[in-house]
């Protein structure tokens, strides 16, 4: 591919579809600019360093990843918007392996904070929960648990970790039919101690 029509845009884009292709932590500026045909050197006008790069990929998969958990839980609430939400997390997952492990990634708490789609994550993430009645510090529980699960079950799931011969797509769906009876069925703090320091 030709030097000429290189953007930042179009640069990460690339990184994120090889990321899928090789995996995320394998993506490097000579493997991005041996795709586009051109020497690392014409990449660093668009991009600062691999950290940079891997930044960029960072934010953009989680851009994707809510515009697809939007689109699913889009009108729905309860079971159905949990449902929808856990889907199309598991498929991203799948789907997307490098974007989805760029997601992963410690990014820097300022950057992360100025992201919009980390915004749209938690406003989305909560508003569901929301309907079950959950408040803070509940919230934040139920939160941390739903992405354990959900990313545990991807991960094991890619990995071909589940050799049973019960159908991963039933088993699938228990586990998330579970979550939703122990969202509705939520227990009462008893005891909490104080925050860590």
């Amino acid at each position: 591919m030709a030097r000429a029509g290189l953007t930042t845009d179009r640069v990460v884009a690339a990184a994120a579809d090889l990321a899928d292709s090789i995996g995320f932590d394998r993506v490097t500026i000579s493997a991005l600019a041996r795709g586009f045909g051109v020497k690392d050197a014409s990449l660093y006008s668009h991009v600062k360093n691999l950290q940079d790069l891997r930044t960029r990929v960072a934010l953009l998969a989680a851009g994707e990843f809510i515009d697809r958990i939007e689109a699913a839980v889009a009108g729905r609430a309860g079971k159905d918007a949990l449902t929808a939400f856990a889907d199309a997390y598991r498929s991203f997952a799948l789907e997307c392996p490098g974007r989805y492990r760029a997601t992963q990634t410690r990014v820097d708490p300022e950057t992360v904070a100025a992201s919009p789609a980390y915004h749209r994550t938690l406003d989305t993430t909560a508003s569901m929960l929301r309907a079950y009645g959950l408040t803070e510090p509940d919230l934040t529980d139920a939160v941390r648990l739903l992405r354990s699960t959900f990313h545990g079950f991807a991960a094991l799931e890619a990995a071909g970790g589940f050799g049973a011969a019960r159908s991963v797509q039933t088993s699938w769906e228990r586990g998330v039919e579970a979550l939703h009876y122990l969202l509705e069925h939520w227990p009462a703090a008893v005891g909490e101690a104080d925050e860590p320091e």
